[in-house]
């Protein structure tokens, strides 16, 4: 055999060396202690057949099956404290991190359902490590495929349902033709010219990039992008609590007031959280760049790019300035420009 192939040798040998040791956490718990942070309630099973557009009579006297893990969640305060994830799901992860399977995506959920959810179930749940498969390689990257099994119970302990949930940490496979991408340079701006305020004067678009998805404008945020077309970035406030609000909305997540008045934002926020995004690619997007949740002076958040800066340099916390992007001939819209420290 020649060198490299006891090389490659070598490496198949440390791989199944390395399922090997992954095998092992199978059976192991993922999690335990869940309880679910309201019990089975009519609210969420109305709203959940609005936007699923679920018309059966018989919700919602029982909660649609496919809501099973709808209970589970913790939301953005997660669970309290008692259900947490556990060391050995912790550990495995860790495991394959170190391996250099530091990606991860979600690939597919399994749910068996054994009996129907009514209002006023209070929810509990656990999780086992099911499975890990042997080493997989796919068009992401080479890595292990990982399913996890909840067991979903009510109060009294009754078995309501499963819900298997599988992901593949992966090393990502390299692109054998990618050119070196350089980090944009912001074009150097004319100090004899007045700038337009808040607004960009170059439009994104070239003559054969795809058109940007058009937003959906109906009746609850029109009045948002009518604001938009006149340079300004309108906000809602609650009449009766005084709570703002943003999106748009009908009514008051705070009081459920449905009045209100329209506020003009200043403009001025802060990068509350950010994303870089490079793949999937988009026709009409030229990656990498930064997409932010921008906390507004006014106390509510917004999705929006951030831009003026390399999108390797956002930060959280970065001060920010509102301006509108004219991204062609028909669309225009808010986006949040920083500056580098």
């Amino acid at each position: 055999m020649t060198r490299d192939e006891l090389h490659d040798l070598d490496d198949l040998n440390d791989l199944d060396e390395l399922h090997g040791r992954l095998r092992a956490y199978e059976g192991r718990t993922a999690a335990s202690g869940g309880a679910g942070r309201d019990p089975v309630n009519e609210p969420m099973i109305r709203h959940w057949c609005e936007a699923m557009g679920d018309a059966n009579p018989a919700y919602p006297g029982i909660a649609p099956p496919t809501m099973l893990q709808a209970w589970t969640m913790g939301g953005l305060a997660g669970h309290p404290d008692g259900s947490a994830r556990s060391e050995a799901y912790d550990e495995l992860l860790a495991s394959l991190d170190d391996a250099g399977c530091t990606s991860v995506v979600a690939t597919d959920c399994e749910q068996e359902y054994v009996r129907s959810l009514r209002p006023g179930d209070e929810i509990t749940f656990d999780a086992v490590i099911e499975s890990v498969s042997p080493r997989k390689t796919t068009k992401l990257g080479t890595g292990y495929f990982v399913t996890t099994r909840m067991n979903v119970r009510t109060g009294d302990g009754e078995l309501a349902g499963t819900h298997r949930f599988r992901i593949l940490k992966y090393a990502p496979a390299r692109s054998k033709a990618e050119p070196k991408r350089e980090p944009k340079r912001e074009p150097k701006r004319e100090p004899e010219r007045e700038p337009e305020p808040r607004r960009q004067r170059e439009s994104e678009r070239t003559a054969d990039r795809p058109r940007r998805p058009r937003p959906v404008i109906n009746r609850d945020n029109a009045g948002f992008w009518e604001g938009v077309a006149r340079h300004r970035l309108l906000i809602q406030r609650c009449l009766d609590c005084a709570v703002p609000r943003f999106p748009w909305l009908p009514g008051c997540g705070a009081c459920g007031s449905q009045r209100w008045e329209v506020v003009e934002a200043s403009g001025a926020g802060t990068v509350f959280s950010y994303v870089v995004m490079h793949h999937p690619p988009f026709p009409a997007f030229d990656p990498p760049y930064a997409v932010g949740l921008v906390e507004l002076a006014e106390g509510v958040r917004m999705v929006s790019g951030i831009t003026g800066v390399p999108y390797d340099k956002v930060r959280i916390g970065m001060p920010v300035e509102l301006e509108f992007l004219r991204v062609d001939e028909e669309l225009e819209l808010p986006v949040f420009r920083g500056a580098e420290a």
